[in-house]
């Protein structure tokens, strides 16, 4: 035996990828990989920006990021519709490093800095949602649904080892030439995707052998209406379902935010850039450890009501603990928690309740749900914290014992959508089994 199907043989062994998947996921890694390094490279930046605003001005914005993804998610609707496949994502990355090169040189001509700082706040957390999004839709059309449950954890390790790298440079950066070039950074990083895309189309043809996950579309455009997104979201009981569970992850999310926010203003902004730095890195290695090691695991011994519920749980937890406990060190403890879990076995998990609609809902109903759906519950959240706090005097305690209950609701949903994608699952494992049936007695002897 060569040393290198040893190596694959080893690989398989560890991670549960046969020697024909692993070129494609190498790949995958890696592309989410640079993805979460560029993002990572500013998200220090922008959340240490926040701590110099008040909540009601944070507030302000996270409604306007909702309408404005509300905006975004349409005008992506008439690229789907307008674009070629091939060319699709491609586009996506494109635009937005360009949008970064723009701040970066923007910072030097504006006048007003705080206007810049806003405006370079709500067009990254846009970024943050669309990128992934993006992301997972191409990988659920390369991979059929059984190596999705096998390969997304491994997959999603790329993002986590992505998030780890992406801080430790924003503070080298930071540190020498300025947090300005971190812009033009990213940028540059975005446009190594753009060609390992077409080369990830030409895996799915020939090593992956997954033409039958979805018709070949390289060459033709999706089509389609602009808002069919929306359609197909109001109209699908599975979909809306997704939406309900992100909702909630929001609500677990801003509350979390809003209490970091507010216990980093005596901090300067290199101060809070390095705290929020050093809480990535060490989010990110956790997130790491779990997928590669967890995640897949989870979702094959356990199933997907299980994986979809344990953070949520363990969420529910956390928060009644900090109800008794209200200090900085709990509450980082669970900021530690939600995001690694949410990063290392939510989000690949999430992702695979994708694998089960068409093709169409997820190039557009699914941005309409990471993006519409996420930044409008940061902004109904964000809203309803701002009245509990400062409207009826609601303390950190009492806020944790509400958070508590809405991370049990998380819960359940979670395992009933997991519960709803199993039985979806076998219908569309009984439907092409009638299909390789009907085309066998066609075909001629």
């Amino acid at each position: 035996m060569s040393s290198a199907n040893k190596i694959a043989d080893i690989i398989k062994s560890a991670t549960l990828i046969e020697k024909s998947e692993q070129k494609a996921v190498v790949i995958s890694f890696s592309l989410i990989f640079v993805l979460m390094a560029a993002y990572y490279m500013l998200r220090p930046v922008r959340d240490a920006m926040a701590s110099d605003w008040s909540n009601t001005e944070i507030s302000v914005l996270w409604n306007i990021q909702f309408f404005l993804s509300l905006t975004m998610v349409a005008i992506y609707g008439a690229a789907v519709s307008k674009i070629k496949f091939r060319y699709l994502v491609p586009t996506v990355y494109g635009v937005f490093a360009l949008s970064f090169v723009s701040f970066h040189f923007g910072s030097a001509l504006v006048a007003d800095q705080v206007l810049l700082d806003k405006g370079f706040y709500l067009w990254l957390s846009l970024f943050s949602l669309f990128h992934v999004s993006v992301f997972w839709s191409l990988m659920a059309d390369l991979y059929n649904q059984e190596q999705c449950q096998r390969l997304f954890g491994f997959i999603a390790v790329g993002a986590s080892a992505g998030a780890i790298v992406g801080p430790l440079v924003a503070t080298v950066v930071a540190q020498t030439i300025g947090s300005e070039t971190l812009m033009l950074s990213a940028s540059l990083l975005l446009l190594i995707p753009l060609p390992i895309i077409g080369y990830l189309q030409y895996l799915k043809r020939t090593e992956l052998h997954n033409d039958q996950v979805s018709t070949d579309l390289s060459h033709r455009k999706i089509g389609g209406n602009p808002l069919a997104g929306f359609k197909q979201f109001f109209t699908s009981p599975y979909l809306m379902g997704i939406a309900a569970f992100i909702l909630l992850y929001t609500a677990i999310s801003s509350f979390a935010y809003f209490e970091q926010t507010n216990l980093l203003r005596d901090y300067d902004r290199d101060q809070r850039t390095e705290i929020l730095a050093l809480l990535a890195l060490v989010v990110n290695i956790l997130a790491f450890l779990l997928g590669f090691f967890a995640t897949s695991r989870l979702a094959t011994h356990l199933g997907m009501p299980a994986t979809l519920a344990i953070v949520p749980a363990f969420m529910c937890v956390a928060l009644l603990i900090l109800a008794f406990a209200p200090i900085l060190t709990v509450l980082l403890v669970l900021q530690v928690a939600r995001q690694s879990g949410n990063y290392g076995i939510i989000k690949p998990a999430r992702e695979m309740l994708f694998t089960s609609v068409s093709r169409e809902s997820r190039f557009k109903a699914k941005p309409v749900i990471d993006v519409a759906i996420y930044r409008g519950g940061d902004a109904v959240w964000s809203s309803a914290f701002a009245l509990l706090t400062d409207g009826l005097g609601f303390g950190i305690a009492a806020m944790a014992v509400i958070g508590g209950g809405i991370a049990a609701i998380w819960a359940c949903t979670g395992a009933v959508l997991g519960s709803v994608f199993n039985k979806r699952a076998v219908m569309d494992e009984q439907a092409d089994a009638v299909k390789i049936v009907s085309n066998s007695e066609s075909s001629p002897n």
